[in-house]
């Protein structure tokens, strides 16, 4: 990405720095003006935006040289679970996201828009804290979305039709660790390790991961979807071992469950999520809940027995 996007780093001799901390300081006057002025600062376009994703521990990670830049907890990227920066139709496209918002949140109590759901995967996918939602990072991201649904709506029929294996069906039965275990030897290891840690692209974790981390330090934490098990075999059966997608159901569904076994970060105060707790998602891995199906079911199933259970709250007079 060229510096054009943000104010750009000059060489640290002693004749320049008293300029960039001129440039830096009359580019924040600049951006503090535009947003107080009600007008999007020029820096905030779908291109940052686009590297934003890509990029991701680069421009926000808890390595970043200004500590005011620091939002993620992890070096994970956007584009480790929206692959192909989002381009790509599917399952975790960003193609159509901005026409899903605003919507209802189950999990938030309330109608959030775009920018708030960009806010939860910077808590909860990346384990972080929120953008400002005027900064113009949150802005950029935005941009590049929008550009997306715009670029979707322009494409052929064919052009919108994923390539994927078909959609991933939901055993009916308990989620089986260690055969997920043993499909994530034969098929994932080769990629994210044998300690889940995933590959680095270079020794910098600024640079980010060529294949993500599962799970440990640097992974998303227990609140990210990607920590319920039907979301994560979704995704799995969809896209996964990268390039062949050829996992059975059964396969998906135990390897998410093996993966989602593992150690992770702890996000705080999950107990405040779905106010409504009848609205909770049935696979959601952590309590409190609205019925009196184990803890465990909850996180490996089997999940049509609490469905039912909610189907029939729902059909009661």
């Amino acid at each position: 990405m060229g510096n054009e996007n943000r104010p750009f780093h000059l060489p640290a001799a002693a004749l320049l720095i008293g300029a960039a901390i001129v440039a830096g300081g009359l580019w924040m006057t600049e951006r503090s003006a535009s947003n107080a002025l009600g007008t999007e600062p020029a820096a905030a376009t779908a291109d940052y935006g686009r590297h934003l994703l890509r990029e991701t521990p680069k421009y926000l990670g808890p390595n970043h040289e200004d500590p005011a830049m620091r939002y993620t907890g992890s070096n994970l990227a956007c584009a480790s679970c929206h692959l192909d920066i989002g381009k790509k139709p599917g399952t975790l496209s960003l193609l159509e996201t901005d026409s899903r918002y605003p919507r209802d949140s189950g999990r938030d109590g309330g109608v959030r828009d775009l920018r708030d759901r960009i806010n939860g995967c910077m808590q909860r996918s990346m384990n972080g804290k929120p953008l400002p939602r005027d900064s113009v990072e949150m802005i950029a991201m935005e941009k590049y979305i929008v550009a997306l649904g715009k670029q979707f709506a322009a494409m052929s029929t064919e052009r919108k039709a994923p390539l994927e294996p078909p959609g991933f069906i939901e055993p009916d039965r308990k989620a089986d660790v260690a055969a997920g275990q043993r499909v994530y030897q034969e098929n994932c290891v080769v990629c994210h390790g044998a300690d889940g840690a995933g590959l680095r692209a270079t020794a910098n974790l600024t640079d980010g991961y060529v294949f993500p981390p599962l799970w440990g330090p640097d992974s998303f934490n227990n609140g990210a979807g990607m920590h319920r098990l039907l979301t994560a075999a979704r995704f799995i059966k969809a896209r996964m071992p990268f390039g062949k997608p050829d996992l059975s159901d059964d396969e998906a569904f135990d390897v998410a469950a093996y993966i989602n076994s593992q150690p992770r970060p702890q996000m705080a105060n999950l107990e405040k999520d779905y106010p409504d707790r009848t609205r909770k998602q049935v696979d959601s891995p952590y309590p409190p809940y609205a019925d009196d199906f184990p803890h465990e079911q909850h996180k490996l199933g089997p999940f049509r027995p609490i469905r039912e259970y909610y189907d029939s709250l729902k059909s009661a007079p």
